[in-house]
């Protein structure tokens, strides 16, 4: 935004120049400070605005190009922070004494041009050259549609638009135009708002090649959605749906299908929720982290390096975020000793029954075999696809390069699923952290312990551990995951 703000303002010549040229004007009374009200002569009244009107743009320019609030709680002359753009302007005046001549104090009352009205206009124009810089840039080229609806803080439903387009130089770049309001989010309502916008910027719907929404109904339908009343005007605007954003959802999908790992996911919520519920609990964690830190240094078990053993913190999973389920379980697994130690002084010290009632049954969940195969198996599969992810999210990802990498994160966990080492692997990984912190590691062979109506028999057998672990959860997790990201890729075949 800066760079287009820099191109349509050119900043005029100093007022003391502009002054000096002209023979009519009284130097030596330019030099002394006007009281409010004080009339003067339309020339002198002319360069004085202009010098006013400089700073006051300078001065939003600023903000806007650092995404600054302009406004402040208290706004009066006895206020210490009158917020940013009037504490700026006064900052402003103090460092120059040409325009601490014009503007304050010095400015007529009903000129002063910091009224909130007056910003808004100001930035408002401001917005208006930098859009039409944007447009200029595109010119005749075409470009691809990028919107999304959103509520803001005044509970006013906003679609912005952006556009994604080649420049001159042969790079992509994606430029935000505007947010727009309407007043509900049904496809005809955003499809007249994008006709509206376009129109009133000189854009074509005949020059879109592209269009990027969510999975929303309303926006990529078949039958009514945005998608298919734009492909309906240009059959040419292909629509994509975030490749990113789709592999979030299937790892969303594969949560809740699956119940022990929708069980899984639950408790990990409230492990996060209940540890870092107070300053005094996160300190607790952060301080055994920090003394099981120093006793691996002290008996050297583990290296000390630039960038190593860095403080962490739990961090909250979301559906929404990408690759924070990954961040979430292996960072619980990191840092096991110090969650489940501050899980126990939860039970042993909290005022509330309810919480220790809640952290007792935390404590129990994560000291079964179940929950630690469910989370390594999630780490290993998370990763693959976290690496995914984040490839899918760059700029300058292609949608057959997209597809391909889609093909072979599908064909590499097929792998993972049928070869006998991997599971060893991971079966090993599991056993060496359960020995290692006193958790019960059963017998793989052994039939599954009570509850016959959840757990049947297999081939007129009991159920043993090792279908339950290999079937029931890992191959079904991986065979889910597999399936959507087929069906991901069928989608753009």
């Amino acid at each position: 935004m800066e760079k287009y703000i820099g191109k349509w303002k050119k900043d005029p010549k100093p007022v003391e120049e502009k002054s000096a040229n002209k023979g009519n004007v009284n130097n030596e009374d330019r030099g002394k400070k006007p009281r409010v009200g004080v009339e003067f002569s339309d020339f002198e009244t002319e360069i004085d605005y202009r010098a006013r009107l400089t700073a006051v743009v300078k001065v939003i320019r600023f903000l806007l190009s650092q995404g600054l609030a302009f406004r402040g709680n208290d706004e009066s002359i006895n206020s210490i922070r009158r917020g940013n753009f009037l504490e700026l302007t006064k900052w402003y005046c103090e460092q120059s004494e040409e325009v601490n001549k014009v503007m304050n104090l010095n400015a007529p009352g009903n000129n002063q041009l910091t009224s909130p009205k007056i910003q808004k206009e100001i930035v408002n124009a401001c917005a208006t050259e930098v859009r039409q810089a944007i447009i200029n840039e595109i010119g005749d080229k075409f470009f691809s549609l990028l919107v999304d609806e959103a509520r803001d803080s005044s509970v006013k439903e906003q679609l912005s638009i952006v556009l994604r387009f080649v420049n001159d130089n042969g790079e992509v770049v994606e430029r935000f135009l505007g947010a727009v309001h309407v007043s509900d989010t049904s496809a005809r309502t955003l499809k007249n708002s994008i006709d509206d916008f376009f129109a009133i910027n000189g854009l074509s719907i005949s020059q879109l090649r592209g269009q990027g929404y969510d999975g929303a109904s309303n926006m990529r339908g078949e039958l009514n959605g945005l998608k298919q009343k734009i492909l309906d005007e240009n059959k040419y605007a292909y629509y994509i749906h975030c490749f990113a954003h789709q592999l979030q959802l299937v790892l969303v999908a594969t949560s809740k299908k699956n119940a022990h790992v929708c069980s899984f996911f639950e408790y990990l919520a409230e492990i996060v929720n209940i540890v870092g519920a107070s300053c005094k609990r996160k300190d607790a964690l952060l301080q055994k982290q920090y003394d099981d830190l120093v006793k691996c240094l002290e008996s050297e078990e583990i290296a000390t390096a630039k960038g190593k053993n860095q403080e962490t913190s739990l961090a909250q999973s979301g559906d929404t975020c990408w690759g924070s389920h990954f961040k979430t379980i292996s960072r619980i697994l990191h840092m096991w000793d110090a969650v489940t130690h501050v899980l126990e002084t939860i039970y042993e010290d909290a005022d509330e029954v309810n919480s220790r009632g809640i952290a007792r049954g935390l404590i129990d969940k994560m000291w079964q075999f179940e929950f630690v195969f469910i989370a390594q198996l999630m780490v290993n599969v998370l990763a693959k696809t976290n690496t995914l992810s984040m490839c899918l999210q760059q700029r300058t990802q292609n949608i057959v390069t997209a597809v391909q990498m889609i093909q072979t994160i599908k064909e590499d966990l097929k792998k993972y699923r049928n070869d006998d080492d991997y599971w060893e692997e991971l079966l090993g990984v599991v056993t060496a952290f359960c020995i290692k912190n006193d958790i019960f590691v059963p017998n793989m062979q052994d039939p599954l312990p009570g509850r016959a109506r959840l757990y049947r028999s297999v081939d007129g057998q009991p159920k043993t551990y090792y279908h339950f672990f290999r079937r029931d959860i890992f191959f079904e997790v991986i065979n889910f995951i597999v399936f959507l990201t087929y069906y991901l890729i069928l989608n753009y075949l």
